[in-house]
């Protein structure tokens, strides 16, 4: 029992780092290889102010989130001036510098990384596993649903149109430099909440913990599960985080079976499973009656 509340804390600490990257890509249109380090950002921040400041958890929570917001903004300009390939590159390089100033700063502990982080606490009481669990998923809960209501405001109206043709949406009127700093901010916000309870769940930190390999797991998620749903990184994380633990025997070759992955689903399936013409929409629409254009026959 306890071994399966220990995955499923795992795994809903990932999903709530893959709806924010959802949101950078799926949302915005903006390619990152890099959230790992935004994860990270969290972490270490949460631990610091824990261990170092004598903040608890809740006290420590809104200046992450805050330090995770603006590092968002300030990361997140040089989206404005370059596109795909070299967006992709810089994302990956901002990954290797966070992650090097984890490694080589005294500050943060360097290679021996910040232990003793405390564990949670809710009205004196301190957290169980079973317990974390539940205050990971109403997070998980309460990002789907922040997730949701963006995509029917005006600046989530401004990521999709932003994301189909930047010009057009410029012509219109729409800003693509608000509408693309909003999603880098959003999606950063949810990596740094991932990332304060992962360092408190854990209790020890260090730079490996948040590695481009990280990145490539989150981004493995979304494009999984489906880039621009809301459900599908939820999905994508349920799945690529149950199948470490079903073949483990295979652990060492997570990464190449995460990109062999995301290759076969670009090829055959670039939607994700639950994309517009995924084969998983389409067998339910089949089983419930219903086409694009409503129930079927009418």
């Amino acid at each position: 029992m306890d071994y399966l509340v220990n995955v499923a804390i795992v795994i809903s600490i990932q999903a709530i780092a893959a709806c924010g990257l959802n949101v950078i890509v799926g949302y915005a249109g903006q390619i990152s290889l890099g959230h790992a380090a935004f994860f990270g950002i969290g972490a270490y921040a949460s631990a610091m102010l824990t261990t170092k400041a004598g903040l608890t958890f809740w006290g420590a929570l809104p200046l992450v989130l805050l330090i995770a917001a603006i590092l968002g903004f300030l990361l997140g300009l040089p989206s404005l001036r370059v596109k795909e390939d070299f967006l992709a590159i810089t994302t990956i390089g901002i990954n290797f510098i966070v992650e090097a100033v984890f490694l080589y700063t005294p500050f943060f502990g360097k290679a021996l990384g910040i232990g003793g982080i405390p564990r949670i606490y809710v009205f004196g009481q301190r957290l169980n596993n079973q317990m974390l669990l539940g205050l990971c998923l109403f997070f998980l809960a309460l990002t789907l649903l922040i997730c949701w209501r963006f995509t029917r405001t005006w600046a989530g109206l401004s990521c999709f149109a932003v994301r189909e043709n930047e010009t057009a949406a410029s012509s219109m009127g729409i800003s693509p430099v608000r509408a693309k700093l909003s999603a880098f901010v959003i999606g950063t916000v949810f990596a740094g909440l991932a990332g304060a309870l992962y360092a408190h769940y854990v209790r020890f930190i260090s730079a490996g913990d948040f590695g481009f390999p990280v990145s490539i797991s989150m981004m493995s998620m979304v494009v999984l599960g489906g880039m621009g749903t809301l459900w599908g990184p939820l999905l994508g994380a349920v799945i690529l985080g149950i199948l470490p633990e079903v073949f483990r025997p295979l652990i060492d070759y997570r990464m190449f079976l995460y990109s062999l992955l995301l290759l076969l689903m670009i090829r055959f399936q670039p939607g994700g499973l639950l994309g517009e013409h995924s084969f998983v929409r389409t067998a339910f629409r089949g089983l419930t009656g219903k086409e694009k254009g409503g129930v079927a026959g009418v």
